[in-house]
Order: structure tokens, then sequence, then C-alpha cells
């Protein structure tokens, strides 16, 4: 007994028969503060780690944050860290609970987990699992609905990079990524790769088909790797296989030499690489090139040329690509999402960064809509019939595009070349650009224009060297064909119809959705 308060609480025992301590008195009621108030909860019987708690650690985890973040948020939600209702280190230590829960060769198993709770959720949530003869993960793929739907629209130019290594099992991150109609990334899919084999990649793709309704892009871009360009090729036959040139720029400059120091070589190799408009034009570029720096016995460049239908842009004009010349948009990617991910990132960790950066982009892309709907977009030229259907019709980043090309179109001169029957032909070129001199031909009886820079067929919009005949015969709109609807600004409007009768038969429209509905009745 404390006899400064004559304080009851005690415990009283004594040894039994068997030599073994027993319990004969236990008052458990203190008559004084033991400690001060302000620190009681530090006490152990203070502290607890709620299921509200625990849900809230897990969630701000999955968002990203790190658990002193995550602890700090707390306190000063609560009000300080005497309300938290736990200490840091208990908060620390729940938060080791749930790495180590991932970590102890359930991760993958967690992961799988979340993938199915998510398909309960979303049923045309699609994943494939890829097990190894352990039975450990090897191959891990998967999308949501939303996706597949951006891929119907989009799909016509995929960027596929794997060269990015993300989590502790080094496990490949393997995105895939399309461009949106305001030219930014939009993502299809991704892929957990253990190896990078002709095997593991003809798995991927061939889950990317079955996960896409069987649709090929026409343009697929990656990286010089032999393994990918074997599985492209047994699973995309019809699709057209492009090289990425940053990859390819970068390690062009380990085999360089002594001409990484020459500007003359640098300046025609990349020429060769997309500044070339006709094949002739890059044939003798190269050959040139070739020539004047000794180059005709190196096996680098003899090989490189034999692959130059995948790189040159010369080459590779009548296949639509969006205007891409490298895989630089999935690069983007990677760094969006590694941006908290490191060598340490689980899996779990990982998907929960993943899909925080596609929420991202969404709410990006929703937010680019909404502006489209504001009104259309001003230009510093005089606002003619064919300008005015552009500003209409085209997302505001597209239509800067189209301006652009526009403007170039008035600076531009014409010749007449001759005619068969009532088609005709001109050059139109910019005086003092080099490379600016095309061939135009036009059919008067349906006002079909096409031209040699064929940009319409690689970028989806007419160059200024078709704007120039069309103004010359006076067609003051820009004919249909020649609209293509991925560019648009109603691109989506078979989503935007679903997903809103969706959530309207829900009760859960709201006055943002309806700015959509408004959109499509324009």
């Amino acid at each position: 007994m404390i006899t400064r308060t004559k304080c009851e609480a005690q415990i009283f025992g004594k040894k039994n028969e068997n030599g073994d301590f027993e319990i004969e008195k236990h008052v458990v009621v203190h008559n004084h503060p033991l400690t001060r108030e302000i620190s009681n909860y530090l006490h152990r019987s203070e502290r607890q780690m709620t299921e509200p708690k625990k849900e809230a650690i897990e969630a701000m985890s999955e968002c990203g944050l790190r658990p002193m973040e995550s602890y700090r948020y707390m306190s000063t939600e609560t009000g300080g860290e005497d309300c938290v209702g736990h200490t840091m280190i208990d908060h620390l230590n729940y938060c080791y609970k749930l790495k180590m829960k991932q970590i102890d060769g359930k991760d993958s198993q967690t992961l799988v987990n979340k993938l199915y709770d998510i398909q309960s959720i979303d049923p045309e949530f699609f994943f494939r699992v890829r097990l190894n003869a352990g039975g450990k993960v090897e191959c891990l793929f998967w999308r949501d609905s939303m996706m597949r739907e951006y891929y119907k629209i989009y799909g016509d130019v995929l960027v596929f990079d794997n060269t990015f290594r993300t989590n502790k099992y080094n496990l490949i991150c393997a995105p895939f990524v399309g461009i949106n109609n305001h030219w930014k990334n939009t993502m299809f899919t991704c892929a957990f790769i253990g190896g990078e084999t002709t095997e593991s990649f003809v798995w991927v793709f061939e889950t990317f088909l079955k996960a896409m309704g069987g649709k090929h892009p026409i343009s697929i871009f990656t990286d010089q790797d032999a393994a990918i360009a074997a599985g492209i090729e047994q699973v995309f036959p019809s699709s057209r296989h492009r090289l990425c040139l940053w990859h390819l720029s970068k390690n062009a400059n380990s085999r360089f030499g002594l001409l990484k120091s020459d500007k003359n070589f640098k300046n025609a190799f990349y020429k060769c690489l997309s500044g070339c408009i006709t094949p002739n034009d890059f044939e003798e570029t190269w050959k040139s090139m070739i020539n004047t720096f000794k180059l005709e016995k190196n096996n680098w460049f003899n090989r490189l040329y034999g692959l130059k239908e995948k790189w040159c842009t010369a080459l590779s004009k009548d296949f639509f690509s969006a205007g891409i010349l490298s895989s630089q948009r999935s690069e983007s990617t990677n760094h969006a999402v590694g941006f908290k991910a490191n060598k340490s990132t689980t899996l779990t960790e990982f998907y929960s960064i993943f899909q925080a950066t596609i929420n991202r982009w969404r709410k990006t892309e929703e937010k680019d809509d909404f502006d489209c709907t504001r009104g259309i977009p001003t230009s510093e030229l005089s606002m003619r019939a064919i300008l005015k259907q552009a500003a209409n019709v085209y997302t505001i980043t597209l239509f800067r595009d189209f301006e652009e090309e526009f403007k170039l179109s008035v600076a531009s001169s014409t010749m007449f070349k001759g005619s068969v029957g009532r088609t005709v032909f001109f050059e139109v070129w910019i005086e003092g650009i080099t490379g600016s001199r095309q061939e135009v031909q036009y059919k008067m009886e349906d006002s079909t224009v096409t031209c040699t820079c064929k940009n319409f067929e690689e970028s989806g919009w007419l160059c200024f060297h078709c704007l120039r005949i069309l103004h010359l015969h006076s067609i003051n709109t820009i004919p249909d064909r020649y609209i293509t609807r991925r560019w648009t600004r109603y691109a989506k409007k078979q989503i935007w119809e679903r997903v809103d009768t969706i959530k309207r038969e829900k009760g859960e429209i709201n006055n943002f959705t309806g700015w959509r509905l408004h959109m499509i009745k324009r």
C-alpha cells in the first residue's frame, strides 16, 4: 500500500503446497491518477487500433502515403497525437504488419484476391495469372471495363514498353498505352512479366487480344527487342511494328564511337531517322552518310538498315500512327507510375499506385472533355468556314494542330501540273522550307484530295498541301471522309450514353455527368 495516498491497489499472492504462486487478493482501483492526464493515451490499456483506424491506414497506404505521412494526417485530423488513440510506434508497427502480410509468400495471392474482389464489382474486369513450374507468379495481366471501351475507340495505335522494373521481385512492368483524342496517354492494360522471352511476350500479347475482343492495332511501338519482335510477328501479323526512336537514338550513341562528336554525322543520322519525307530521300541520305563516314563494313549500321521499315518515318506513312515517332508516351507512363514505386515495392502496393495514376489520367481527360463544351477555341486568324468547322468538330488540342496546317496553307504556293479527265494535279510548297514541295491530286467529282506527304494517312488530319487545293476549288468545309472520329470531341459519345444511362437507372446521375449529355446533343 502506498502510504502517501493510502492507495489500496495491490496484488497479494503466496506459494501453495506445490511451490506455485496463487493470487489471493487483487485490488484494481487506485485512489490517485497513475500519470498526468495529458499522458494517459500512452498507457497500453488506453491505446486501441480499432477496425475503422485499420481501414483508414490501409486506404492511405493504398493511395501511396508512407507510414509517417498517414500518421501525421491522422494526428492533424483528430486534433493532435494525444487524440489519435494510438502511438506513432503502434502506427508504424501496424504498417509493417501490412507489408509483411504481403511479402511473406502471400503478396501475389493478396493481389489476386484483390483482383477477384474488383471483378465482383466490375463484371467486365479481366485478369489472368500465369504460374511457373514452382507455382510462383511468372506473368500477371489485368484491365478494367473502361480500358476495353477506350481501346475500341483509340486502339488503332498501341505503345508497349517493357523497360521498367518496379518491384522487389524484379518483375517487368509492361503497360499497354494509347493516345486519346486530346493527345494524352490513356491506359489500355498492364502486365507484369517474369522474363524477356518470346514465350512470355506471346502469352501477354495473346492475353491482350483475348481481353480486347480480338481487335488488332494498326501500329505497335516497342523497344528494339528480338523477343518482342518475334512475339508481335506471331500474334499481330497484320499490325505495323514500329521501333521507338527515343530508345534507338539512345542505343545508337553507344555505337557512334569517334563519330559521336561529329555534328555533320549526327545531323545525317537523325535525318535518316525522322527527317526524310520520301523513301528516295531516305535512301539517298543513308547512302551518302555510309559513304562519307566509311561505314560500309559496320555490322551495327548494316543490321539497322535491315530494320529500316520499322524505324524510318519516310517508309511508314501508309500506316496510321497518330503522328507518334517513338514510345515516349509510354515512358511518361512509367515515370508517372514510378515516382512512388521502387525496388522494394510489393505487387499489391504497385497495383494501388498504378490505379491511382489511371484515376488521375481519367480525371484529367474528363476535365479536357468538359473544357471542350465551354465553347469553341478562338484563333488569331479570320475564322473562315473551314476553320470554324474544325473548331466545332475537333478537340481543342487537335484544333491547334489543324490551325497550324491552315496557317501554312495560307502561306503556300501552288503550280498546276496537268489533268487527266476531271482529276487535276498540283505542286504545293512554301518558299524557304526544305522538303515542303509535295504533289497533290484532286478529283473534282467527289472532292477527293491526296498528297504525297501522306499526313492524313499517318496522322488523321489534312496537311496544308491538301487544304490549299481545297481552298483553291472553293471547298469551304472539310469533307466527311477526312474527319477522323477518334480526334473529335464526340469520340466517346457511345461510352457517355451507356455510362450515363446506367447511372440514371441507379439514381446516381448528377449535374457533372449532365454536361456530357449536353455535349452529345450539340
